[in-house]
């Protein structure tokens, strides 16, 4: 940027020399060119005092962005404030956001300027045009200074009542800007009960809104996010098709907090939630497969069971995982890759036909590369192996290195796990032999070190292992390769003609030994060799022993060498003692256990509690990598249900006995259809967490409730509108779900189907593509008014209708509901 210096003849005071000194030579102050009329502050003041005459909107517009790109830059345009106030009076709203946007910045670092944009911003939070309310009100709460608490309260709160969904939403996310300046203003002010009541609003994004801000401000009470209640999951649920995806995954977050009355709720969120899986968004749908593992605690009652229906929910997720995993992003790919290796070890077998998607392709970065090498193993059964060893097998060939290893790496998992079927282990030994003949370090390093393990799994391998030990133990220099050549020396020291005088000349070479894993394995190779050929052995272990007990490179090295020598020299019988100790070592694994570091049941219970987060990433539980000061921990709600646990069916006593496990998911139509049981202590709406709604007064012994509907029952449009607002609020109606034989194409087959048992349509439609909605109404005998809105959607291929239900002037209004779906069931069928 060039510098503009100003004229001195122009801006020198009267006296002054043109040098730029004063007269007698003192130095000129800073402040001598404050008032200059060139420079870039003071053109862009110059420009802004013409602004309100300027006609032409894009030189306006040009302006502003010239102030705020200083601004950006870092220089300091805070004498600009007073013209920019004068900019805001303008209809354009990009110039407006501009101007918003260097209000707060200055506003910020600035407090004496907050107070002279304040009320300009207060008169916009009244402006016409909904888009200025919103643009002024989210910068009037963005200014951030606790002298403005007085001025934001006021504005919010007629902001939640505004008649635009963005006003609303703008208000909302400002009520949490609130919460973190004042607490106390905001508890004043009874935000978090207005935020609830606002759960009911009928644009989604304010919904979702209230979600998040509800969370971040219960995150450090006892719950760890917003209270939840049965209501509040029923009214959420039923509106899950109305959110972004986005909003949508706030949604689903809450659903592992939500503890459902008895198996058949848990069966019913889970129907609800399977056209989520749908989705191309990545998030939503790992936020569903959490969702439904949360429930199988609620659903299964023996571990047998849980283990079943965790099968039946990863093969469901399967597919869409495959799907989005082979068409996202490499940083989505990632991550989805790892949950989907979390479900591969929480169900094993439950992804192996789709071992050939896992498979590495050329374009994709090196960790995804990394990752998929590492879930192949995971994979392998006697039909995959062969194609996923040799695929790995050409793996190794790759320039690099890491995934080289990798490859190798689980070809070796392979064999040791057992899966790959009967001679598996053998085929890859052969192959692992044939790597210790090429001529790269890396890779005759690492099929060293896997041929090690395969050993110690499988003693038999030993003839297949022990071909070319001698010839490799010249040609590998990598110190844990060239320690594995030797520990196989050992191991099949019996079966290697030369072992003992490849195992010399190392000892011979002793001092130009480096590596402590090489010594450490040389002296055990040797003490094993020994033991079965003794002859040989003596003089080189005598040699070898002096030299080990002289090392103190080694602590570790120096105390074994010692513990050795002083037991040959105890006189101690070989065969009892030290054959024992060396010899009968558990070098050797059983086929039944698994290696230490293969064993993370713990850990992978841990992780699965936290799934889709970063927890399953990592590969650490939180508590590594997230301070305890910001830790949130969820509390399942509610404690204590509305509903009896393990309480059947509303729908009479008869559907009580309806199975409560289904055999395949998602679950079928006949079970679907069962509705949970009513709520008759549901609170009054969606706040009374701690008030429940006063209880109906219960029936005589003597009299059951009984539902006959007049067939002849009319009733206008204005009288229906006016009774479904009047009965009860939504949070206190009746919902209920009824499975269909398919979604109708039209609803005039619905209507009459139900206009047959006295049930008649106010108004119908379709809401979208196999979506319907119909109002319904009809009358008891005995005068009571039941009003009906009926969704009907297809939800994973189950056709279900979702009824919200009020009943007017009933004792038993509950019990008349239930007395009615499965009247209405058995009309559809």
């Amino acid at each position: 940027m060039s510098a503009h210096y100003p004229a001195q003849h122009s801006s020198a005071p009267h006296g002054a020399p043109s040098g730029g000194h004063p007269q007698g030579g003192a130095p000129v102050p800073d402040s001598y060119f404050t008032e200059s009329k060139k420079g870039e502050v003071n053109e862009l003041r110059n420009l802004l005092r013409n602004f309100a005459t300027e006609r032409n909107p894009k030189r306006k517009r040009d302006i502003i962005k010239k102030v705020i790109a200083y601004m950006t830059l870092g220089i300091d345009v805070s004498r600009l404030f007073t013209e920019m106030m004068l900019a805001i009076e303008t209809r354009d709203l990009v110039i407006k956001k501009m101007v918003y946007l260097y209000l707060c910045n200055y506003a910020y670092s600035h407090p004496e300027l907050a107070q002279m944009c304040t009320n300009t911003l207060q008169k916009d939070c009244g402006n016409e045009d909904p888009m200025v309310r919103g643009l002024a009100l989210r910068s009037l709460c963005s200014l951030n200074l606790p002298q403005m608490v007085e001025y934001i309260s006021e504005p919010l709160r007629k902001s939640l009542q505004d008649h635009h969904a963005y006003v609303r939403k703008t208000g909302v996310m400002g009520i949490l800007k609130l919460f973190y300046l004042d607490q106390q203003a905001f508890q004043e002010c009874n935000f978090t009960d207005i935020l609830y009541d606002m759960l009911r609003d009928v644009d989604p994004t304010v919904v979702a809104n209230c979600i998040r801000v509800l969370n971040e401000v219960m995150a450090k009470t006892e719950n760890g996010g917003m209270a939840i209640n049965r209501a509040i999951m029923l009214h959420l649920l039923n509106r899950i098709h109305e959110f972004t995806e986005f909003d949508l995954v706030c949604v689903l977050e809450l659903v592992p907090r939500y503890i459902p009355a008895n198996a058949e709720e848990g069966y019913q969120i889970m129907n609800l939630l399977d056209p989520v899986l749908k989705s191309s968004s990545s998030a939503t749908v790992l936020a569903t497969v959490r969702a439904f593992l949360s429930m199988v605690e609620s659903i299964a009652s023996t571990p047998e069971e849980m283990q079943e229906i965790k099968q039946q929910i990863v093969a469901r997720v399967k597919a869409p995982l495959v799907t989005l995993v082979a068409s996202g992003s490499n940083e989505s790919c990632y991550v989805l890759l790892k949950q989907v290796e979390t479900l591969v070890e929480l169900c094993p077998g439950s992804f192996d036909d789709e071992y050939r998607q896992f498979y590495t392709r050329f374009s994709e970065p090196t960790n995804v590369k990394y990752l998929k090498v590492q879930i192949l193993p995971l994979l392998a059964n006697p039909d995959s192996a062969p194609d996923i060893v040799a695929e790995l097998a050409e793996t190794v060939n790759d320039n690099n290195k890491h995934l080289s290893r990798l490859a190798i790496q689980s070809m070796a998992k392979i064999a040791c796990r057992n899966t790959g079927g009967p001679g598996a282990a053998e085929s890859i030994a052969q192959r692992m032999v044939d790597f210790l003949d090429f001529n790269v370090q890396h890779i005759q390093s690492e099929a060293a070190t896997g041929l090690t393990l395969m050993v110690r799994k499988h003693p038999d391998l030993k003839p297949v292992c022990c071909q070319s030990l001698a010839r490799s133990l010249r040609y590998v220099e990598e110190g844990e390769g060239k320690a594995s050549i030797i520990w196989l020396l050992g191991e099949c020291c019996d079966l290697v003609q030369d072992a003992p005088y490849a195992l010399e000349k190392l000892i011979d070479d002793y001092d130009n030994i480096k590596d402590v894993r090489v010594k450490q394995s040389l002296l055990n190779a040797t003490m094993k060799t020994f033991f079965a050929r003794s002859p040989e052995t003596q003089r080189m272990l005598g040699r070898l022993l002096m030299k080990v007990t002289d090392d103190v490179s080694s602590q570790d090295l120096h105390d074994r060498g010692l513990l050795y020598y002083r037991l040959l020299r105890s006189g101690a019988d070989p065969t009892t003692v030290l054959k024992h100790v060396i010899s009968n070592s558990k070098s050797v694994i059983p086929a039944d256990v698994h290696f230490t570091e293969d064993d993370d049941k713990e850990l992978r219970a841990e992780l699965m509690t936290e799934f889709d987060s970063l927890a399953t990433i990592y590969g650490k539980a939180s508590v590594n990598f997230i301070k305890p000061e910001y830790q949130v921990v969820y509390k399942k709600m509610p404690p204590e249900h509305p509903l009896e646990l393990g309480a059947g069916s509303s729908a009479g006593a008869a559907a009580a006995q309806v199975p409560m496990a289904p055999q395949d998911m998602p679950q079928p139509a006949a079970v679907a259809a069962a509705a949970p049981p009513p709520v008759d202590d549901m609170v009054g709406d969606l706040l009374g967490f701690d008030t429940p709604a006063p209880a109906a007064p219960a029936p005589a012994a003597s009299s059951a409730p009984t539902l006959s509907l007049a067939m002849d029952a009319t009733m206008s449009g204005e009288v229906y509108q006016e009774k479904w607002g009047a009965i009860c609020s939504d949070a206190d109606a009746v919902v209920e779900m009824v499975g269909l034989p398919s979604v109708p194409t039209a609803t005039s087959t619905i209507e009459s189907a139900l206009a047959g048992i006295g049930i008649k349509t106010m108004a119908s439609g379709q809401t979208g593509p196999g979506e319907f909605k119909l109002y319904l109404f009809g009358i008891d005998n005995d005068g009571s008014v039941i009003l009906i809105q009926a969704n009907i959607s297809d939800s994973g291929g189950e056709a279900l209708m979702i009824l919200t239900i009020k009943i007017e002037s009933a004792a038993a209004a509950t019990e008349k509901a239930s007395l009615l779906v499965p009247i209405i069931q058995n009309a559809l069928r």
